[in-house]
């Protein structure tokens, strides 16, 4: 079950590193949408993680990261953009 844990935080921290260059880009709304994604996709591992270590604070954290996340990624990927 270690190996699993460490696999998946590894992953997890990975993943947000590559969500955050991602987005600090600027580079348009379809590249930070597709960060915001992978940053719910990193919070779903660290949720994971903190259940295989019972750390409920990092997976409380990580389920209202997921939900912003989410709806950063509807707005940027799926919601048409506002003129005003």
């Amino acid at each position: 079950m270690d190996t699993l844990t460490t696999g998946m935080k590894w992953a997890a921290s990975g993943g947000g590193i590559a969500a955050a260059t991602m987005v600090s880009l600027d580079r348009g709304r379809r590249l930070t949408g597709w960060g915001l994604v992978l940053f719910a996709v990193s919070a779903v591992a660290w949720m994971g993680g903190a259940v295989l270590t019972r750390d409920f604070a990092l997976g409380t954290q990580n389920a209202v990261l997921l939900v912003i996340d989410l709806y950063g990624a509807y707005r940027y990927l799926i919601r048409k953009a506002s003129n005003g």
